[in-house]
């Protein structure tokens, strides 16, 4: 062969390996229900047994919808706004067929496997969790693997692992190690200034979506609860609530519940953070999230802290009364209400941090879907209190 036809073959050769898919290899991720499961990596089809997980994988892959081969509806069944905004964005979703309408008991495990995805991807809450046991042994009876990830029940300790594991998954290793410095960077500011500082801790009480039942539905140190403690505030609710039956694998305190009018009274907190989104539009309570004006979820808080009992209320008295978008414990941006709790609890200790600014870089370098709207406000109006 002439030494120019060689080159030519090695330059049609070269443009051929580059333009092919990189070969499966496999792996074994260490999930965050302690399980080894081995596959091979990257996936290319995915079961998400909770919808609004796919806002994780948009975090790591250009195009998550074209991995998506089934999911469940809780997205859209609770935050409408931000489903029609991933939509948008990216229209192979309305392809996706749902294995679920957002709940455990609506999984159904034929047409997941009809789906035949390379791997469940689970993770509680909405979908099937670690105690689904019956779900998980006929997944992987059909030869799907099943992995589990948390951004829920334990935010705190489980979302770091829970992207290393996304981004092994999906070949995107250097992109979830990029998140995860962003994330730890900002959590490790408050936590170091909070115990160099070791300031009084202010009595917090959460009204998980607020307005929507009766005083006072509250998480221990459970979902969006876990961020109190480590923005430096005491959760009222802990000192109260028990485990219910059936979780042994959670600590006593880490608990959600209903705690009685008469008990918050009594304790009299210094600062109210209620909880609110979209899924409380029509039940008359606290809205927050995506497109949602400031002076409505103002409006909203305002009506729900005039209800009797909670009128009277140290943090009513002395105008600490916030809330929080809940989906916050849904996503792993969690640091967002993180920092801006710590500015709520101690304003002047945190009063060089900027969670607004925080949003703006997280849209700017990470979020496809950029967020847009109100996502934690107060009765007073502070500067960067939006999070638009």
């Amino acid at each position: 062969m002439k030494p120019s036809s060689l080159i030519g073959a090695l330059i049609a050769w070269l443009f051929v390996a580059a333009a092919a898919p990189a070969a499966a290899a496999t792996i074994t991720v260490h999930d965050i229900a302690g399980r080894d499961v081995t596959l091979e990596a990257p996936v290319k089809r995915i079961l998400l047994g909770e919808g609004r997980q796919l806002v994780a994988l948009a975090l790591l892959h250009p195009h998550p919808a074209s991995l998506l081969v089934a999911w469940s509806a809780d997205m859209r069944r609770q935050d409408e706004r931000l489903y029609d905004l991933y939509r948008a964005k990216f229209p192979l979703l309305d392809r996706v067929p749902f294995v679920s309408r957002g709940s455990p008991d609506t999984f159904s495990v034929e047409q997941a496997l009809a789906a035949a995805p390379d791997v469940a991807i689970l993770s509680g809450g909405y979908g099937p969790s670690r105690r689904s046991d019956d779900v998980v042994h006929k997944l992987e009876a059909a030869g799907i693997p099943v992995v589990f990830i948390d951004f829920v029940e334990d935010p705190l300790t489980n979302t770091v692992p829970s992207m290393r594991i996304l981004g092994r998954l999906l070949g995107q290793e250097a992109r979830a190690e990029q998140f995860i410095a962003f994330y730890q960077s900002h959590m490790d500011r408050i936590t170091t200034r909070l115990a160099a500082a070791r300031p009084a801790l202010p009595n917090v009480l959460m009204h998980a979506h607020a307005g929507h039942m009766e005083c006072c539905n509250s998480p221990g140190r459970v979902t969006i609860g876990a961020f109190i403690d480590i923005a430096g505030g005491h959760n009222i609710a802990v000192d109260v609530l028990k485990q219910p039956a059936g979780r042994p694998s959670l600590d006593e305190t880490m608990a959600r519940g209903q705690l009685s009018l008469e008990y918050v009274m009594a304790r009299d907190p210094d600062v109210y953070v209620g909880t609110g989104g979209l899924h409380l539009q029509a039940l008359g309570g606290l809205v927050l999230g995506p497109g949602v004006d400031p002076a409505t979820s103002r409006e909203d808080l305002a009506k729900v802290v005039s209800k009797p009992g909670l009128d009277g209320l140290r943090a009513v008295r002395t105008g600490r009364v916030h809330g929080i978008w809940h989906l916050f414990n849904n996503v792993p941006f969690n640091f967002l209400a993180v920092e801006v709790m710590a500015k709520w609890f101690h304003p002047e200790l945190f009063k060089d941090v900027d969670p607004e600014e925080r949003l703006r870089e997280l849209n700017g370098r990470f979020l496809p879907v950029p967020l847009v709207g109100t996502f934690w406000i107060s009765l007073d109006p502070k500067p960067a209190e939006r999070g638009r």
